[in-house]
């Protein structure tokens, strides 16, 4: 009796992952819908509204200097360990690897390449966005603040906002962005919005960032995601001249060798026997001819079949005048 295999939980997985072998076609490209207007809009007035507040040094920056005499690192030491690995979190160079690494793979398997190109251009807002912000309002961390009380704005620093949470944010949430159903877009926006609010809360912990540069890092990351929708256009072009030079060159690859010489009208060949024979032309005299050799009479073979022959009795010519020896001459008239 033949008994059928149980499959394990490995298996389970491999079968699902193999359940897209194509582009799945009912993954609409998104939209700058009203909601996700409005959202960006909000967003957009709630980093406005960050940044003024620390301009003007309110009650945030208040909070700031709380935070910071407070010292979490000092009151919860037993954190330190698991903090100093939750943060990297939010570097950019390993979440770069960690998504991209699972993105190729999709883009592979689903034979396109917006899950690429989509992180790419977040990246490149990113990088745009945050750095310009950072370097143009020069803001001091906690570690080298000048003065107590002030905003420590405009004195050559790169804190504000928090490029770890706004990296956490867009590195986590391009996945949610990406995402082929919406139960599966709900869960990953859950988890890219805790663990980069974790991340920023770390920061804040190890004491290189104010509390208000994380939540303006968190609205800053979000900005860029909402977005998104409106470089689709741009990610779609991308994709189609990307594969129309891919079919060009695997054509050009395929192409045979072209035969040398211009491809013209085909050349008609006539026999040999409708031309008259050429006259011989006088033999140049600059070079003398050579005497032609003489060759024995008798059938003449190839080199090849020749072997050399020992020739039998004597090699001297034949002369009657001569006896052999051992014999006795005649006597001569």
């Amino acid at each position: 009796m033949r008994t059928e295999r149980k499959h394990t939980r490995l298996d389970r997985v491999f079968a699902r992952l193999d359940r897209e072998p194509e582009r799945p076609a009912h993954i609409g490209m998104p939209r700058m819908s009203r909601h996700r207007t409005v959202l960006f809009g909000a967003t957009l007035a709630f980093y406005v509204a960050i940044v003024w507040a620390v301009l003007i040094t309110s009650w945030l920056v208040r909070l700031d200097w709380q935070v910071m005499f407070f010292r979490p690192y000092q009151q919860w030491p037993e954190l330190h360990a698991f903090v100093d690995y939750y943060v990297v979190l939010g570097q950019r160079g390993p979440t770069a690897v960690m998504v991209m690494a699972w993105l190729g793979w999709r883009s592979w398997r689903q034979h396109t390449l917006r899950p690429l190109l989509a992180l790419g251009v977040s990246l490149l807002l990113l990088n745009v966005t945050v750095g310009a912000a950072k370097y143009g309002m020069g803001r001091l961390g906690p570690h080298y603040a000048t003065e107590i009380g002030s905003n420590e704005m405009w004195l050559g620093g790169d804190i504000f906002p928090s490029g770890h949470t706004a990296n956490a944010v867009v590195t986590w949430g391009i996945l949610a962005y990406l995402a082929s159903t919406p139960r599966a877009r709900r869960w990953l926006s859950a988890v890219s919005a805790v663990t980069s609010l974790g991340v920023g809360l770390s920061t804040v912990y190890i004491g290189t960032h104010w509390l208000s540069d994380v939540v303006l890092g968190w609205a800053a990351g979000l900005l860029i995601l909402l977005a998104l929708p409106w470089f689709e256009p741009l990610i779609a072009r991308t994709e189609n001249r990307l594969f129309a030079l891919r079919d060009h060159w695997r054509a050009r690859r395929r192409r045979p060798a072209a035969v040398a010489g211009p491809v013209g009208r085909p050349v008609v060949l006539r026999p040999l026997t409708d031309r008259a024979d050429p006259a011989p032309g006088p033999v140049p005299t600059g070079r003398p001819s050579r005497t032609p050799a003489y060759l024995a009479p008798g059938p003449h073979t190839t080199r090849a079949e020749r072997s050399p022959v020992t020739p039998a009795g004597s090699r001297r010519p034949p002369h009657p005048e001569r006896h052999p020896r051992g014999t006795t001459s005649a006597t001569r008239p």
